[in-house]
């Protein structure tokens, strides 16, 4: 076949010749063009996964002090004080009334469970209130941490009065389950 080939190229005009060889060095061009490109990929993928595993082996290899960390903590959690859903949504409107905040809402509330430990979740929004009644509303759930704490706040100024503002809250609290 390459000698058929040889014969073919050799008997063109010289033309032809350049033509076919710049034909031959175009394909290969894009050839190695897709072959850099894959390997590029491909070295990109195994750096990524190499740095992945590698964090995944230091996570397991401070299994130990992650647990002890976890169990210190929960150690220091007073059952008691821990919150369920209607103690949750009670103790946030109540401190909101403390606080002076008057025009509130809140979402249904979301529960997630594991058996020893539920995070109970509660969309929380105020309307219409000053920056100086949020920030009493948001010191006083800060003095309940752990037991409940502000996972997202979002806020925005109401349209028709520039001072004041209105606020989403996501507040969550913890509950051990009690044997």
């Amino acid at each position: 076949m390459i000698r058929t080939l040889r014969a073919f190229f050799l008997s063109r005009l010289l033309r032809e010749k350049l033509l076919l060889t710049g034909i031959a060095v175009l394909a290969a061009a894009i050839w190695l063009t897709s072959i850099s490109k894959r390997t590029s990929r491909f070295v990109h993928t195994v750096r990524g996964t190499t740095a992945a595993l590698a964090e995944q082996a230091r996570w397991l290899s401070d299994r130990k002090a992650i647990e002890a960390s976890a169990t210190a903590a929960a150690g220091r959690l007073d059952a008691v004080r821990t919150l369920d859903t209607t103690r949750l949504l009670a103790e946030v409107s109540a401190i909101a009334t403390e606080a002076g905040l008057k025009n509130t809402t809140s979402g249904e509330p979301k529960d997630v469970s594991n058996g020893q430990f539920s995070v109970h979740t509660l969309q929380f929004n105020v309307t219409k209130a000053d920056w100086d009644t949020l920030k009493r509303f948001y010191l006083a759930l800060s003095k309940r941490s752990p037991y409940i704490g502000i996972e997202q706040c979002s806020l925005q100024v109401d349209r028709a009065n520039q001072t004041l503002l209105s606020a989403n809250f996501q507040i969550s609290s913890v509950e051990i389950a009690r044997n």
